[in-house]
């Protein structure tokens, strides 16, 4: 069916009504082919309802005005033009002449591929025809509640560059990445917006061109391939996904027909000054249908896994502003989105990059949530991020800030980040907001990192955290990896390695991370010593991990901590091993499980806790003897119970 076929009733009411979830089918440009699959002709459509008059300018008639034409074809404003001939990969822009006497030329919001930055202009594209190979991971990867979920964030553009200094291509980057991602146990890579935008120093989140990806870095198809290559290799790709605020740059969707068609009317709703942008009115239902279609749009032509929504706190409350109440019409907006998205696939991560405290944020839209499955936990990154700047003097003042996050982490379903907006614009890199000397700050450094893979929640890492720099990130320039070179850069760069890996590894970490029965403290309270001292469980309880963190550089020998009925705890990793650039106070491979109280546990071990340490302790168990206490417990499970679970099952 050709695009002027689809331009009908139904679908022009759909797409005012909020209800369009394909309008990348109709609105753009479209090349037509015959019967042997030659290009004969192209249809551009635009919807412009405040438009006098639409001209297409593009390579063909070497941009000279009045040359061609589209003709409004319906009352709601539809323009639509049909040319014969091959225009794939032909530049172009739209001239519109609006009824208040401007003349603004725009590129197409709706082009799937846009001619590289400085130029404004869009291209023609074929977005049909790439042949997948992921099947086995589009059919069998499982939903990732009671899996691991480790994600390494990435700017595309400064992860490696070519020895001139330019940009590495989509296909020139999957293999490198590839191996790289699975030495860490990486499960999944969220890119950084990698669709149209004019300005690299915004990073990709004042876009212009939302169904086109960014020439930056190949073609269409060359994304295609990267994503077809991660899921070939068992990884998952996540966008960076901006549906709250658009560039202001004349070319783009803003006043698209010289009116706030998208956008909010009322400047004080519209204006972001804070970034220099305008928001969209996601209570508007052709903002909607040109969002909806875009995700889905994503998820059909590239097979993306799921996305993360920027500035959420901004849509939830008019402008970020809590004083201003909430919006319900970007509240909608939010609720319908997850409905689409988890209609097509359930498994999708639709995450949730929200400051605020609104309740609901990744509880199912039917019983009165946002509809997100995760949600950044930015009050544990900035908790914690402020509690490993102080001096460990002044730790056990503040003993309670890393102690918190617990108090109210079963209200959502959280993913802990350590992203890229935390180590830019003068905030230090990881390693230099720790204090102390050279080997402190590489202690805390580790020390801040196993915290974070023992804490519940799941895992986001930025690219070159990794590598411990003192210098921050930036966009401009690859990541520095000549660092490595340096023992201390190595052995940091070596323990997120193991340490990620023991995190992807261990099913106590992750198979009950959302159960409050996953978690229990055992010392919670000891602000003098700045000991933390936890449990994390796995469905099987014997399967348990006690992690056991020192916030002081001060050493512990002979410590006894309660543990739990196990027969030897063994240290399955210690961030103060020599080869990690630590002092190598270390336990021995057996710990041994004395019937001695402690901490309010019916037994206890002894142990050395390290300096600004993190230890991991695994339960060991003689094989017999839990045999026999398994089979012990199956039988005094009255059958009563099981005949109620199942019941509550069913």
């Amino acid at each position: 069916m050709s695009v002027r076929d689809k331009i009908n009733p139904d679908f022009l009411y759909y797409y005012d009504q909020g209800k369009c979830l394909n309008a990348y089918e109709v609105f753009g440009s479209h090349l037509v082919k015959n019967e042997k699959g030659e290009n004969i002709g192209c249809e551009f459509a635009l919807y412009a309802p405040n438009a006098k008059r639409v001209q297409l300018v593009g390579e063909w008639n070497h941009f000279i005005e009045n040359q061609q034409e589209l003709y409004c074809i319906d009352e709601k404003g539809v323009w639509y033009a049909y040319l014969e001939g091959n225009y794939e990969w032909q530049r172009y822009k739209y001239l519109i002449d609006t009824h208040d006497g401007q003349r603004i030329y725009k590129a197409d919001p709706y082009a799937f591929y846009s001619q590289v930055r400085p130029s404004q202009d869009s291209k023609v594209y074929d977005i049909d025809g790439y042949e997948w190979h992921d099947d086995v991971w589009m059919y069998t990867h499982p939903k990732t509640y009671d899996k691991p979920l480790l994600i390494y964030e990435m700017h595309m553009g400064s992860w490696k560059r070519k020895p001139d200094g330019s940009f590495n291509m989509f296909n020139e980057i999957a293999p490198m990445l590839i191996d790289y991602l699975k030495d860490f146990g990486y499960t999944h890579v969220e890119v950084m917006p990698v669709y149209e935008h004019p300005l690299d120093m915004s990073w990709g989140y004042q876009g212009t061109g939302y169904y086109a990806i960014t020439p930056r870095y190949g073609v269409p198809k060359d994304f295609m391939w990267f994503v077809d290559q991660l899921h070939q290799n068992g990884i998952g790709v996540i966008m960076d996904w901006v549906p709250g605020h658009i560039c202001k740059d004349g070319h783009g969707l803003y006043r698209l027909d010289g009116t706030f068609l998208y956008e909010y009317q009322k400047e004080e709703d519209r204006e972001n000054k804070e970034w220099g942008t305008v928001n969209l009115d996601l209570g508007k239902g052709i903002t909607r249908s040109f969002l909806y279609s875009n995700a889905l749009f994503y998820m059909n032509y590239y097979h993306i896994d799921g996305f993360r929504v920027d500035a959420v706190g901004n849509l939830i409350y008019w402008l970020g502003n809590v004083n201003r109440g909430v919006n319900e019409g970007s509240c909608q907006f939010l609720r319908d989105l997850s409905g689409h998205i988890f209609a097509k696939d359930d498994r999708v991560l639709l995450m949730a990059e929200d400051s605020t405290a609104f309740p609901n944020v990744t509880k199912p839209c039917g019983i009165g949530g946002l509809g997100f499955n995760y949600k950044w936990d930015m009050g544990w990154m900035n908790d914690t991020l402020k509690y490993f700047k102080l001096d460990p003097v002044y730790r056990k003042y503040h003993h309670y800030q890393l102690t918190f996050s617990m108090a109210y982490y079963y209200n959502e379903q959280f993913c802990l980040p350590l992203s890229h907006d935390e180590i830019v614009h003068m905030k230090g890199s990881l390693l230099n907001k720790m204090p102390g000397d050279e080997w402190q700050k590489f202690a805390n450094y580790r020390l801040l990192i196993g915290y974070m893979m023992g804490h519940p929640g799941k895992k986001l890492l930025f690219m070159g955290n990794e590598l411990a720099s003192y210098d921050e990130w930036h966009y401009e320039k690859e990541l520095p990896w000549n660092i490595l070179q340096y023992p201390n850069h190595d052995s940091a760069f070596r323990y997120v390695k193991e340490v990620t890996t023991m995190y992807k590894n261990e099913p106590a970490f992750w198979q009950k991370e959302f159960d409050p029965m996953g978690f229990e403290w055992i010392q919670a309270d000891n602000c003098d010593q700045s000991l933390y001292i936890f449990v994390r469980y796995a469905n099987d309880w014997h399967d348990h991990i006690i992690v056991v963190m020192n916030c002081t550089p001060n050493t512990y020998d002979n410590y006894r901590i309660g543990v739990k009925d196990a027969d030897y705890y063994e240290e399955i990793m210690n961030s103060d091993r020599d080869i990690y650039g630590g002092s190598n106070r270390v336990n021995p491979l057996s710990l041994k499980v004395e019937d001695y109280w402690q901490d309010n546990q019916p037994k206890s071990i002894l142990m050395t806790i390290p300096p600004l340490g993190i230890s991991f302790l695994k339960a060991g168990y003689n094989k017999k003897e839990l045999t026999e206490v398994k089979k012990e417990e199956t039988v005094k499970k009255p059958r009563k119970q099981r005949t109620t679970t199942k019941k509550t099952q069913k």
